[in-house]
């Protein structure tokens, strides 16, 4: 293709229709106008408000389709909502109410696992695991160790249950569900709770989380162990996450030293984490959802008190920008 046109003195390639070539400056002949591909920067906007203020819920799914489990305000609740990607709808209760549950799957299939059923001040560490259907949910195989504030990956099938608190004390526990058990696989190499990521039961990413203060310390799982890999750049608990492997996660909001609650967003590429766009709405003790750092859902949580409010995170791969040549 004949270069006849320049750019600031630069030839370029002459192209009909627009490039997706992250880097590319190019004239489009059809537009009669110079382009330049830029990768994407993501930003947060406001989804549907949740119909029960809540926090310290399991949460699991899609932007477009996710399902927020449980929970606690004031009281521990039973209630399940579902996403449509505008507008959240109740839908049937689990059989067992608690708080600080984990969730995984998908609004067709999904399991729910572990939290605190109360009441205050007593041991009432859960083990229970309960699956979606998309209607309704029933009971199935126990944790090993019961435990609350844990963090999930994987499906309604083959699902991960990682770290957690069981008094008196924070859990290196990782257990991993075959669709009709749990076992007991490797240890996290730091033991806690209120972390968030995600992934699957063979490529699982662990960020954050708490132990006498909050972390910045972030493992990756290859499927039979846990590695330690590079640390947020802001150390925090009680936040939002989600992540399709252990090479794509995003982690967003929590609560940070000496206790504050944060907008920050922070998204992983496989080797390090990176600063982007803030949530509009410091919390902690929310949920996310997602499938990858391009596309997640912020719900519920603390800011305080509780809150209703939802974000959309999305960030297209690349943008299409117009040049101008003055």
């Amino acid at each position: 293709m004949a270069d006849s046109k320049t750019f600031s003195g630069f030839p370029v390639q002459n192209l009909s229709s627009d490039s997706t070539s992250v880097g590319q400056i190019y004239y489009n002949t059809s537009s009669g106008s110079f382009k330049a591909i830029k990768a994407g920067v993501g930003s947060w906007a406001s989804g549907g408000a949740l119909n029960t203020a809540r926090m310290s819920a399991g949460g699991t799914g899609i932007q477009t389709a996710s399902l927020m489990v449980a929970g606690e305000t004031g009281s521990i609740l039973d209630i399940v909502e579902q996403y449509n990607g505008s507008t959240w709808t109740e839908v049937g209760d689990i059989g067992t109410a608690r708080k600080g549950n984990s969730a995984s799957g998908t609004t067709a299939a999904g399991l729910t696992f572990s939290g605190y059923t109360g009441p205050p001040g007593s041991t009432g560490y859960s083990a229970l695991t309960e699956s979606w259907n998309g209607s309704g949910w029933t009971e199935v195989g126990d944790l090993n160790t019961g435990r609350s504030d844990s963090t999930a990956a994987g499906t309604a099938t083959a699902a991960l249950a990682m770290g957690g608190v069981y008094n008196p004390g924070e859990l290196a526990l990782t257990e991993i569900w075959n669709g009709s058990g749990w076992t007991e696989t490797g240890d996290l190499n730091t033991a806690r709770n209120n972390a968030n990521g995600g992934g699957t039961t063979t490529s699982a990413i662990l960020a954050g989380g708490l132990t006498t203060a909050p972390l910045a310390i972030t493992e990756t799982w290859n499927g039979s162990s846990w590695t330690e890999v590079g640390d947020l750049n802001s150390a925090r608990s009680q936040t939002g996450g989600t992540a399709s492997d252990s090479t794509n996660s995003i982690i967003f909001g929590g609560r940070t030293p000496p206790g504050a609650d944060t907008v920050n967003t922070e998204s992983w590429d496989g080797t390090s984490w990176t600063e982007v766009a803030n949530l509009a709405t410091a919390r902690d003790q929310f949920q996310g959802s997602g499938a990858s750092n391009s596309s997640a859902l912020a719900f519920g949580g603390s800011t305080p008190p509780y809150t209703t409010a939802t974000e959309e995170w999305t960030k297209p791969d690349f943008v299409v920008n117009t040049l101008t040549t003055s």
